[in-house]
C-alpha cells in the first residue's frame, strides 16, 4: 500500500537515528528532502531508492513531490533533520493532505530533535518546564513572536531558540536577550551548541549576561535556564524538583519558604502588564523587589502605585550591610521588629531594636511632654545616630528623626517611612522627602503599618536574592 512516512533523522549523526526511521528508509521507493540531509541517510538506502533532493525554502514543492510518488503507488519517505513534527515537515505533509483531499496514508516517525541533543550536550538543562521558540519570522509576523517571547520569560521556562540568526536576520537575537534580561537574572545560565551532532560539534557555556549573540549562526541552537537552573563542573543543570537546595547556601528549602516564592510569582505575573517601572532592569530591580514584599504582605496591589524609594535605595543600603557600615536597625514600635527575620538579622550580624520599653522612656514622655516613641527615638539616635530607621506605626517618631536630623544630632544610613493613620501622616512623609543625600523608602500617603516597615527591612536584608526571584531564604 501507497504511504508517506514523514521521518526525523536526528540532528545529524548516525548514531542519533533511530531504528525506526533506518528501517523506513531501507524499505523506502523513494526518499525526499532538503539535498544536505541525504549524508546522513544514503549508507541505508536500497539501489533502486529515487532520491528527490532540493534546496532550502523548497518545502511545498518537496510535499508536493512525495505526494506524487505517493500517489503512484510508491512508498515515500520524507525526511527532516531533528524531529520531523519540530519545524519540519510533518505539519506540512499533514496539512497538503487535507489540501488535496488525498487518501494516501500518512506516518510520522519521531527523531532526536536538536534541542534534545544539544540539551544532553549541555548537561541537564531541560529537566523542568520548558518551550521552544524559533526566531524566524518568515512566516510568522516579529509581533507574535515577541509576545511568545514575553510569556517565556514571565512564565520562567527553560527557552530553547531555533534559527536564532541568519545573514538577513541579525537583530531578533539581540532582541530577545533585552526582553529576557528585563525578568531574568544576568546570571541565568545560557547554552549554546552549534552543529549539534556534526564533525563541526561546539559546545558552549554562559550566562545571560555574558551572552554575546555574534557567537552564533544557523547552525547553533540555544538553551537559556530557567531561575532555578545553575552551572556545576562545566554542565548545566535544571533541578525537577528532587532535591529541593537553595544553592545559595546549601539548605533544603523550606516550606514556607516555597510559598512565599510561589506568591511572588503570582505577584509578578499579575503586575507584569503595568507596573510603572520595569520590574527587573538593573535600574528598578530594587524597587521591584521592595514592591514584591510589600504586596505579599498587604495583598494591596496600590502599593505599586504609592511605593517610592530613590534610586538605588534598597540596592546602597544592601551594600551597606555588606561592607558592614548598617549594623543596627531602630524602630518606632516593637511590632516592627517582630517582623524582621530572626534569620536574616543572625546571619548578616545586625541587631533590630526598639527603646519603647527602655525605663528612660517613659520618664522622659512625661517630663518633656511628649510621645513614648518621640521619646525612644531621641534615646536612639543617641545611642545610635547612624542606624537604619525603620517607621511603621508613630508619624511623631518619624517627625522627631526629622527634626534631629536637621539639628545634625542624628545621621541615619537610611529610612523607612510607612507610617499609618490619618494625623500628621502625609506631612511626616513630606519631611523626610527634604533629606536628598539619605536613602529612604516610603509608603506614600495615608497607609503604611508595622509589617510593612517590616518586610521592607526584610528586602534590604536579602536582595542579594531578587535576582534569582527567590524570597524567604530566612524563614
Amino acid at each position: 500500500m501507497s504511504k508517506i512516512i514523514i521521518a526525523g533523522i536526528g540532528p545529524g549523526s548516525r548514531e542519533d537515528i533511530t531504528p525506526a526511521v533506518v528501517e523506513a528508509v531501507r524499505e523506502a521507493d523513494a526518499v525526499v528532502g532538503y539535498q544536505y540531509y541525504f549524508q546522513f541517510v544514503k549508507p541505508y538506502l536500497k539501489p533502486d531508492c529515487e532520491c528527490i533532493d532540493t534546496g532550502m525554502k523548497k518545502e511545498r514543492e518537496r510535499a508536493e513531490q512525495a505526494f506524487q510518488l505517493a500517489e503512484e503507488g510508491k512508498t515515500v519517505v520524507v525526511i527532516s533533520s531533528g524531529d520531523a513534527g519540530i519545524y519540519g515537515m510533518a505539519p506540512l505533509v499533514c496539512e497538503m493532505k487535507e489540501e488535496r483531499k488525498s487518501s494516501i496514508q500518512i506516518e510520522v516517525l519521531p527523531g532526536i530533535s536538536a534541542f534534545q541533543k544539544a540539551a544532553a550536550l549541555l548537561g541537564a538543562p531541560i529537566g523542568h518546564d520548558m518551550c521552544i521558540i524559533s526566531l524566524s519570522d518568515l512566516m510568522t509576523p516579529w509581533e507574535v513572536i515577541e509576545r511568545r517571547i514575553r510569556a517565556a520569560a514571565a512564565g520562567d521556562f527553560v527557552t530553547a531558540i531555533y534559527n536564532p540568526k541568519s545573514h538577513g536576520r541579525y537583530w531578533q537575537l539581540y532582541r530577545f536577550i533585552e526582553l529576557f534580561l528585563r525578568l531574568r537574572s544576568k546570571d541565568t545560565p545560557v547554552g549554546y551548541v552549534r552543529q549539534a551532532g556534526r564533525e563541526e560539534q561546539s559546545v558552549n557555556i554562559t550566562t545571560l549576561g555574558a551572552f554575546d549573540p555574534e557567537d552564533v549562526d544557523m547552525f547553533t541552537v540555544i538553551i537559556i535556564g530557567n531561575s532555578q537552573s545553575y552551572i556545576t563542573d562545566g554542565k548545566i543543570i535544571t533541578p525537577r524538583g528532587y532535591y529541593s537546595v537553595d544553592r545559595g547556601d546549601s539548605q533544603q528549602l523550606k516550606p514556607g519558604q516555597q510559598i512565599m516564592m510561589e506568591s511572588f510569582r503570582t505577584i509578578e505575573k499579575e503586575l507584569g502588564t503595568h507596573a510603572k517601572r520595569h520590574p527587573m532592569t538593573e535600574m528598578d530591580r530594587g524597587w521591584f523587589w521592595a514592591l514584591l514584599h510589600a504586596i505579599h504582605t498587604t495583598a494591596d496591589f496600590e502599593m505599586e502605585r504609592i511605593l517610592y524609594t530613590d534610586e538605588e535605595a534598597v540596592e546602597t543600603l544592601y551594600n551597606k550591610v555588606e561592607e558592614g557600615s548598617l549594623k543596627t536597625i531602630v524602630t518606632d514600635v516593637t511590632m516592627v521588629v517582630s517582623g524582621i527575620r530572626k534569620g536574616a538579622l543572625q546571619r548578616l550580624g545586625i541587631e533590630a531594636k526598639c527603646y519603647l520599653s527602655d525605663p528612660r522612656v517613659a520618664e522622659m514622655a512625661s517630663t518633656l511632654g511628649i510621645t513614648r516613641t518621640q521619646a525612644g527615638i531621641r534615646l536612639a539616635v543617641e545611642e545610635h545616630p547612624d542606624a537604619l530607621f525603620a517607621f511603621g506605626n508613630a508619624p511623631t517618631a518619624l517627625m522627631e528623626l526629622c527634626d534631629l536630623i536637621r539639628k545634625g544630632k542624628a545621621k541615619p544610613v537610611g529610612i523607612i517611612a510607612a507610617p499609618v493613620g490619618f494625623v500628621h501622616v502625609r506631612e511626616s512623609k513630606h519631611m523626610v522627602k527634604t533629606f536628598r543625600d539619605i536613602p529612604k523608602i516610603i509608603v506614600e500617603g495615608r497607609k503604611g503599618g508595622s509589617n510593612l516597615a517590616a518586610t521592607l527591612c526584610n528586602a534590604i536584608l536579602t536582595f542579594d536574592d531578587a535576582a534569582q526571584l527567590k524570597p524567604g531564604r530566612d524563614l
